[in-house]
């Protein structure tokens, strides 16, 4: 009875982390990171979820290893760490709307605290991945060429079509 209740636990809990992943991989969040947590989590009870893991970790690591490739793009992410720390600082203040705000007051900074404290996790997560990239691929080329290549390795072992 406790392990069926530990696995149906933790199916839900890889369930909700895979669908607000995809969700957020258009929306404010670390998408990609969801995703990979969720099907972390599914690969524990299903074969097809760890098959599907490499891939999208190398795919999720190449990113990375992207984003700290130049100053500009270093200096792009850092700028939308501080907008969503900025974001989340006005949620928090929850300044009454301005004259020029054309919808009603209900809509102006809607959701409160939850979204405040959203905006700031992410944010801390987002300045961890840029710091970890940083450190691991900024200057070294080579990185990334390993990645593709254990991407590639990855995909031909996940068996795409097999399911």
């Amino acid at each position: 009875m406790r392990t069926a209740a530990k696995r149906i636990g933790l199916e839900t809990v890889g369930w909700v982390l895979v669908v607000a992943g995809i969700a957020a991989l258009v929306l404010p969040g670390p998408g990609l990171l969801m995703v990979f947590g969720g099907l972390a989590i599914l690969s524990q009870q299903y074969e097809w979820a760890e098959r599907r893991l490499a891939p999208i970790k190398f795919r999720a690591l190449k990113g990375a290893a992207e984003s700290v490739e130049t100053l500009p793009r270093i200096v792009i992410s850092i700028i939308g760490v501080l907008v969503l720390l900025a974001a989340g600082g006005l949620w928090i203040l929850s300044p009454p709307s301005p004259g020029w705000w054309p919808l009603g007051d209900r809509w102006w900074l809607p959701g409160g605290w939850a979204t405040a404290v959203t905006q700031i996790v992410s944010a801390f997560i987002a300045l961890g991945l840029i710091v970890y990239s940083y450190r691991r691929f900024h200057g070294d080329p080579d990185a990334v060429a390993r990645l593709e290549e254990d991407r590639e390795r990855a995909d031909a072992d996940a068996r795409w079509s097999d399911d």
